[in-house]
């Protein structure tokens, strides 16, 4: 709320850095790439980019986060306003809004998650900071969308409006509000079991049942 949260020169790094381990990732072969965030202060970071590019109130994106009572909350949507309008971010250059208000670590998830596109690694999106990653991604490159899977939704009021702007379907919604990838770590066995599902289960024909009369 006072200058813009990174340099371009640090932007590019942190930007570099997401790129650098989903390249990692695809040398490696793999399948399925879960990143995850961890700092004090993020959710805030994360509310006032996604009020930037979903054109939407902070206040109708502001939290709780790790436990603000709803003083702290209105205090939080002031700050992201006041923020907002010290840099006059547009919903259409989202590269600026994430060097004004983002994060390292957003923008790492942001190179992450373009960087796996392009290399066919599918991700796991965990909560509401790495959605909002993943929102900056899709404007960024929308060609990156299908490559996005969605693991949960969290107690954020924020995550349902970004999972409905990003026209996703979590597979689970169990109020969590911890970040670290931990909820898409959870998503993990129900995708297993799900490919299991669809890769063993035998056909009609297979199972000599095609022809049986109902």
């Amino acid at each position: 709320a006072q200058q813009p949260a990174v340099s371009d020169a640090q932007l590019q790094a942190a930007l570099q850095a997401g790129r650098d381990s989903a390249q990692r990732a695809a040398e490696q072969g793999t399948q399925l790439f879960i990143g995850g965030e961890m700092g004090i202060g993020n959710t805030t970071a994360a509310a006032a980019l996604a009020s930037v590019l979903l054109a939407c109130p902070a206040r109708e994106l502001s939290g709780p986060g790790t436990g603000l009572d709803s003083a702290g909350v209105q205090h939080k949507a002031a700050v992201i306003e006041r923020a907002l309008k010290l840099h006059g971010l547009q919903a259409d250059d989202p590269l600026r809004a994430l060097a004004c208000v983002g994060g390292f670590e957003i923008a790492a998830l942001v190179g992450a998650y373009l960087g796996c596109a392009q290399q066919g690694v599918a991700v796991l999106v965990d909560g509401f900071i790495c959605s909002v990653a993943a929102l900056v991604a899709v404007r960024l490159n929308p060609q990156c969308r299908p490559w996005l899977l969605f693991a949960h939704q969290g107690a954020e009021p924020g995550h349902q409006v970004l999972l409905e702007a990003l026209q996703a379907e979590p597979l689970l919604a169990l109020g969590l509000r911890l970040g670290e990838g931990s909820g898409a770590a959870l998503a993990v066995p129900l995708r297993r079991l799900a490919c299991a599902l669809h890769g063993q289960m035998a056909t009609f024909a297979e199972a000599a049942v095609a022809d049986r009369p109902a």
